[in-house]
C-alpha cells in the first residue's frame, strides 16, 4: 500500500498541474498556461490532453504576439498528441489547435475543411465550445472565398451562408451564425438580401447575450464599409453620393430604434 501511495501521489500532482494550466489558459495567462502544461506533459496520463494545451496556448500566444517561434512549437507539439488517449473535449480542442495552426499558416482551405468537421461535436461540448468552432469556420471560409474568382468566391460564400442559416435555426442566439451569415448572403453577391440580414442581426443581437455588442459592432463596421459600397457600387455615378447617404441615413435610424 505504501509503494500505491506513492506512486499516486506524483500522478495527482500532474493532474492538479493540468488543471492549472487549463485555469491559466482560459484567464488568458498564456506563459503560465505553458510552463504548467508542460510540467503535466510529463506523466503519461496526463501527457497528450496536456499537450493539447500546450499548443493552443501557444497558438493564441502567437495571436498576440506575431512570434513565429510559438506557431513552430504548436505544431511540433499538435505532431506528438496520441489523439487515442484524448477524452471527447480534448479530441474537439485538438481538432480546434489544428485548424488554428493551418489558419495562422494562411491555408485558409485547409483550415475551414478541418474547423467545419468539427463544428457538431464541438457544439455537443456546450455552446461556448460550439460558437468558437463555428467562428473559426466562418472566418477561414471568409479569408478562403476572398482568395477565390468570382464564382468560386460566390460558391464558397452559398455554402458559408447556407451553413449560418441552419446554425440560426438551431440557435437564434449565436453571434457567430448571425454575423457570417451577413458575410455568406453578401460574398455571394446579394447586397440587398444582405443589408436585410445585418438588421436582423442587429434586432437580434439581444440573444447574444455577453456577446451583442460586440456583434453589433461588427455588424455596424461590415454595413458602413461592404454593405454600402456594394448597394451603391451599381449606382450611376452621379446618383451615388446622395445614395449613400440615403443608406447610412437608413442605416443609423435601425440603429436608433434598437438600442
Amino acid at each position: 500500500m505504501a509503494l500505491v501511495f506513492a506512486l499516486a501521489q506524483p500522478a495527482e500532482a500532474q493532474r492538479a498541474e493540468l488543471a492549472r494550466a487549463r485555469t491559466l489558459y482560459n484567464q488568458r495567462q498564456f506563459d503560465g498556461a505553458i510552463e504548467a502544461a508542460a510540467v503535466a506533459s510529463k506523466t503519461p496520463a496526463t501527457a497528450d490532453a496536456a499537450t493539447v494545451v500546450l499548443a493552443r496556448a501557444h497558438l493564441e500566444r502567437y495571436r498576440e504576439r506575431a512570434n513565429p517561434e510559438d506557431l513552430s512549437a504548436a505544431r511540433a507539439a499538435l505532431g506528438t498528441v496520441r489523439v487515442s488517449n484524448l477524452d471527447a473535449r480534448d479530441s474537439v480542442d485538438f481538432q480546434m489547435a489544428l485548424g488554428e495552426a493551418l489558419f495562422f499558416d494562411d491555408d485558409y482551405g485547409a483550415a475551414a475543411t478541418i474547423f467545419e468537421s468539427g463544428i457538431d461535436a464541438a457544439a455537443a461540448q456546450g455552446p461556448q465550445t460550439g460558437e468558437a468552432m463555428l467562428e473559426w469556420w466562418g472566418s477561414a471560409i471568409e479569408r478562403h472565398a476572398d482568395s477565390l474568382e468570382r464564382d468560386a468566391r460566390i460558391a464558397a460564400s452559398g455554402r458559408l451562408r447556407d451553413r449560418m442559416t441552419r446554425e440560426l435555426a438551431k440557435n437564434p442566439g449565436s453571434a457567430a451564425a448571425a454575423y457570417f451569415l451577413v458575410v455568406g448572403i453578401r460574398g455571394a453577391a446579394e447586397p440587398v438580401e444582405a443589408w436585410n440580414a445585418a438588421i436582423a442581426g442587429w434586432v437580434r443581437a439581444r440573444l447574444a447575450g455577453a456577446r451583442s455588442a460586440t456583434l453589433r459592432a461588427d455588424l455596424d463596421k461590415l454595413v458602413l464599409e461592404g454593405i454600402i459600397p456594394d448597394r451603391v457600387g451599381s449606382v450611376a455615378a452621379d446618383k451615388r453620393a446622395q445614395e449613400e447617404s440615403d443608406l447610412r441615413g437608413e442605416w443609423a435610424v435601425v440603429k436608433e430604434r434598437w438600442k
